[in-house]
């Protein structure tokens, strides 16, 4: 069976006629998945999901992320965000979400149990990109069901989770530099493009000195699959310095 059909039948079975509408967002509308994207879906809910939900969900997505069950064996990883509507219609922020599921919180999950709601600064792009997608897989339109995102918001929730990916820096490396690229990319024009159109939009900025490690960033992307992370020595030297200079451009383009 097919990845999203799997994802959109757990849906289903956990949900029902709870869920509004499932829609795509990340890679999948912005340029088309590469060998490392996720599967982003959001899904926009009538209430909060009880405790037997969240268990049911959150169970059919470990059996389904990155496991290799979808067609041909695709080993893809998924990452699944629960919203309901009332908590982001009218917009405010920060917005509330109900559940989030990703491959990276894996092993917190099987030792900690479900997700729970919490206020979700990143919903304010996962929104913008539904909206600006428009890929429906259930449900209406994302337009009968979401507000726009204020430009002013968006900018805070670029930058709201930057002190978490520093803290993985070490460990998700290519995924750290290039969503911080992606950030500045956003900040700089407004717009939310592809890890890989951003890592292009930046390159183009950054002197000849500070491009490698976003090089190395991009190339990965492109061309590995989600666990493959290799970086040599001199490369991964490079590293901290590279953040810091793009961190430098946010903060100069947050605060002008």
């Amino acid at each position: 069976m097919d990845r999203i059909q799997e994802i959109t039948g757990l849906v289903d079975d956990v949900l029902g006629h709870t869920a509004i509408g499932t829609y795509l967002h990340g890679s999948s509308v912005l340029g088309g998945l590469k060998p490392a994207s996720d599967v982003d879906i959001l899904v926009v809910s009538r209430r909060r999901m009880d405790d037997r939900e969240r268990r049911a969900l959150l169970d059919g997505l470990l059996g389904i992320s990155g496991s290799g069950s979808g067609s041909a064996g695709e080993a893809r990883p998924v990452e699944l965000t629960v919203t309901v509507q009332s908590d982001v219609r009218p917009w405010r922020f920060p917005p509330t979400g109900d559940f989030l599921y990703g491959e990276w919180l894996r092993d917190r999950f099987e030792a900690s149990g479900p997700p729970q709601p919490e206020p979700m600064p990143d919903l304010a792009l996962l929104i913008t990109m539904v909206l600006s997608g428009n890929r429906p897989l259930t449900g209406p339109p994302p337009a009968e069901v979401l507000d726009h995102v204020p430009p002013a918001d968006l900018i805070r929730s670029s930058t709201a989770g930057i002190p978490d990916l520093l803290d993985d820096l070490d460990g998700d490396t290519r995924n750290v530099v290039l969503t911080l690229a992606r950030i500045w990319t956003t900040l700089a024009t407004g717009e939310i493009r592809s890890k890989d159109h951003a890592a292009d939009w930046a390159l183009a900025q950054l002197p000849p000195e500070q491009r490698p490690v976003l090089e190395h960033a991009r190339e990965l992307y492109l061309n590995c699959r989600y666990s493959e992370e290799s970086w040599s020595q001199e490369l991964t030297a490079q590293v901290r310095p590279h953040v810091e200079t793009v961190l430098t451009e946010i903060g100069r383009l947050t605060h002008r």
